[in-house]
């Protein structure tokens, strides 16, 4: 009907959707080692490893005990998510959410340039700013910026309102591991108890964040 045709099959693959799809997430438990991981946080790990490839991912997820549960009722409460980057925003499946929720990201937002040469800082920072209307009680995703996630935090120690969950998943070799740390720290440090998820070190981005995100819309797999 198109004109197009299918070139001749050269190569043994799976090309079928669903079986891709079963049989990866059927390799990640038999390949990674999810015993130190709270057991409903499970399909939050194996949905990041899928997002990243990488099965040992699991030796440095740091995940909050009530992080799934806190996640998983503030979305249900009709919470939005907000997201650092479009990058993350666009890899939520929209048809996972409970609530049809808001996914906001303020990185467009025509403040935020000016914001950012104000204050001397990034412009993914700058729009974690912009957040404050809408973050009592939000999902909150960090998957590109370490600056955003100090921003987060600074913002909260200030008085801010609080989410009522952090994916902080930022990537990158500036700034990475030490924001994630200060994430993994901020309670024990600071007395302010949010439920997270993190990575340790320098790996994270916007895919895994996605695949958190979607992981704690729903717990269907």
């Amino acid at each position: 009907m198109t004109g197009l045709a299918r070139p001749p099959r050269r190569y043994d693959y799976v090309d079928v959707g669903p079986e891709i799809y079963v049989d990866s997430f059927a390799t990640i438990r038999r390949e990674a080692d999810l015993s130190a991981v709270p057991a409903d946080a499970e399909k939050l790990a194996v949905r990041m490893i899928h997002g990243s490839g990488q099965v040992d991912l699991a030796d440095d997820l740091v995940v909050h005990p009530l992080l799934v549960g806190s996640a998983r009722a503030a979305l249900e409460a009709g919470a939005p998510m907000l997201c650092d980057a479009t990058m993350v925003a666009t890899g939520v499946t929209r048809a996972r959410l409970p609530q049809s929720n808001d996914v906001l990201c303020f990185l467009n937002d025509p403040r935020v340039p000016s914001l950012a040469r104000e204050w001397h800082t990034t412009r993914t920072a700058a729009a974690v700013s912009l957040w404050e209307p809408h973050l009592d009680g939000a999902v909150v995703a960090i998957g590109n910026a370490p600056t955003a996630l100090f921003h987060l935090l600074e913002m909260v120690l200030d008085g801010g309102p609080r989410p009522a969950a952090i994916v902080g998943c930022p990537v990158g070799f500036i700034g990475a591991a030490e924001s994630k740390e200060a994430l993994a720290s901020f309670a024990s440090e600071h007395g302010i108890d949010i439920p997270f998820v993190t990575v340790r070190g320098r790996r994270g981005g916007s895919a895994m964040t996605s695949s958190a995100l979607n992981a704690l819309a729903q717990e269907e797999e």
